[in-house]
């Protein structure tokens, strides 16, 4: 049974450590690997240079909009095929534990499923932009 009266908070939380996430993640690519590697790796990777900067924008401006709730909801399932993406191009073949060398793909595979249990579950407590009802009962 959910308790109805704490699970907008629940939400609220996870909305909050994966928009933290994306932003560790953005910056790590930004700051610390830079534009150049990381333009670099998808490359290596057999993706587009430019790819590198849509994904930088999409885990910062995602990240923003899952921490100030701006259409939470949608935003999570947005960003879906982003992580399904670096589970299958970056981490799916090294094996079970983030810990191998280039990690492992569960780490990627449970952020894919809790942005889809923000989906699931609604946009939460403290959102300033709800997003638009989703499925026959609204």
């Amino acid at each position: 049974m959910i308790d109805l009266m704490t699970a907008p908070y629940a939400v609220l939380l996870l909305r909050w450590c994966l928009g933290a996430m994306f932003i560790a993640h953005a910056l790590l690519k930004w700051r610390v690997f830079t534009i150049p590697g990381t333009i670099a790796f998808f490359k290596s990777l057999g993706l587009p240079g430019w790819f590198a900067y849509v994904t930088i924008a999409a885990e910062l401006g995602g990240a923003a909009c899952l921490i100030l709730g701006i259409y939470p909801r949608y935003v999570a399932l947005l960003l879906v095929p982003l992580m399904v993406g670096t589970v299958v191009k970056v981490h799916g073949k090294n094996g079970w534990l983030f810990s191998n060398k280039d990690g492992g793909w569960e780490y990627p595979a449970f952020w894919a499923a809790a942005l889809l249990a923000v989906f699931l579950l609604g946009d939460g407590a403290a959102t300033l932009l709800a997003s638009p009802p989703f499925g026959p009962l609204h």
